[in-house]
């Protein structure tokens, strides 16, 4: 498909309720079409991968169309600038969150821009830092348990910024990592528990949500 193509097609899908709701939740991007993500799925399976096509969807700076661009673009051709580049161009949590997981935690420099995107001060680059320790956590089926352990001081050191966006995704990556097995479950408890003798009012919030989560019998079950 082509890019005019891929656009008709998301026009015949618009809901102007939809893009209301949409800022109800936070939501606040600039070209806002308010396509459903079921929508959106089904077009990126019909599209297949498409390195090209992402990359054009992209700068189109259509709200949709570039959480399309995350579902179809290659992970192994995504370059590290690219990868910058789109995430410096994040406005809105739900495209930073989709791109992290459709395509992000699958490239190879995933880890590394983990690293460099958590101690950005933008409220989006650092969010995509965090969103990508969740979605590390929730699809990497084979790195080791140092791989995520690292992240562990990351995740205290920015419990206390208090913007929004950026602690539900600190919180997010505390979870994930801690549910991943019974070791990483131990040390996100402990590390839960230092956070929250924090001064901080989201530091707080972090480890107390992370820990009725991470302590319940549901996950202490699942892990045994």
């Amino acid at each position: 498909m082509t890019t005019a193509q891929v656009i008709a097609h998301l026009k015949r899908y618009r809901q102007p309720k939809t893009v209301q709701g949409m800022m109800a939740f936070g939501i606040k991007a600039k070209k806002p079409w308010g396509v459903k993500i079921p929508i959106l799925r089904q077009l990126a399976r019909q599209i297949g991968q498409d390195h090209g096509l992402a990359l054009s969807l992209w700068r189109t700076e259509i709200h949709e169309a570039r959480i399309l661009a995350g579902m179809i673009a290659e992970p192994h051709k995504i370059t590290s600038q690219q990868m910058d580049s789109w995430t410096q161009d994040f406005d809105s949590w739900d495209v930073c969150d989709q791109v992290c997981l459709n395509l992000y935690r699958r490239t190879p420099r995933a880890f590394q821009k983990v690293k460099k995107w958590s101690k950005d001060r933008r409220e989006y680059v650092r969010r995509a830092g965090f969103a990508l320790i969740a979605c590390l956590a929730i699809g990497d089926k084979f790195s080791p348990n140092t791989k995520f352990i690292q992240f562990f001081p990351i995740i205290k050191k920015y419990s206390t910024d208090e913007r929004n966006f950026v602690r539900k995704a600190v919180n997010w990556a505390l979870r994930q990592v801690g549910k991943r097995n019974k070791k990483l479950n131990v040390l996100a408890i402990k590390s839960a528990r230092d956070i929250s003798r924090s001064h901080s009012k989201s530091a707080r919030w972090i480890a107390a949500d992370a820990l009725r989560e991470l302590q319940s019998k549901a996950v202490q079950k699942r892990l045994k």
